[in-house]
């Protein structure tokens, strides 16, 4: 599997970029998988419903199965949360995987930039982001793509990869 990053502040176009990015390199038949980290307490499944009260009531971890899907949630209480690599080892095999967040994880990372979110660059002080994907111009030596240059970007992390 290879690895590579979207990263950013928050309300920098993180996830728009990886939504894309993902239907884009589908299209060009590559099998695509994600991580997508959060820093909250993310709820994924909804008070009332059956998996929900399974969780409430103390499962360490609910198994969901339909004929469309399927999904594992595992609940933490209070462990430590898992490293990247345990998590990878969980997902199937694929061509690429995008990963969301992780900033300080050592994969190769595109950084989304707004100058808006009033934020410096990350890659300033960050050597896993290899280039920004920016709404501005941006005083760096990194290569610089628009945040909607999809096809350049996902140019770019096939070149890295190799793929």
């Amino acid at each position: 599997m290879k690895l590579y990053g979207v990263t950013g502040w928050k309300n920098t176009g993180k996830t728009t970029l990886t939504e894309r990015l993902v239907a884009h390199m589908v299209t060009q038949g590559l099998r695509v998988s994600t991580v997508k980290h959060a820093h909250h307490d993310t709820e994924i499944d909804h008070p009332g419903r059956d998996s929900f009260r399974h969780r409430q009531a103390g499962a360490g971890q609910v198994l969901v199965v339909s004929p469309a899907r399927w999904a594992l949630m595992t609940e933490l209480r209070d462990a430590p949360e898992p490293p990247l690599d345990a998590m990878l080892a969980r997902l199937d095999p694929c061509d690429l995987v995008l990963i969301e967040g992780y900033k300080s994880a050592p994969h190769p990372k595109v950084e989304t930039y707004r100058a808006e979110a009033g934020r410096d660059l990350l890659a300033t002080r960050n050597p896993t982001i290899r280039a920004i994907a920016a709404d501005c111009a941006v005083d760096t030596a990194l290569p610089r793509f628009d945040l909607d240059d999809v096809p350049a970007i996902a140019a770019l992390i096939r070149a890295e990869l190799g793929l």
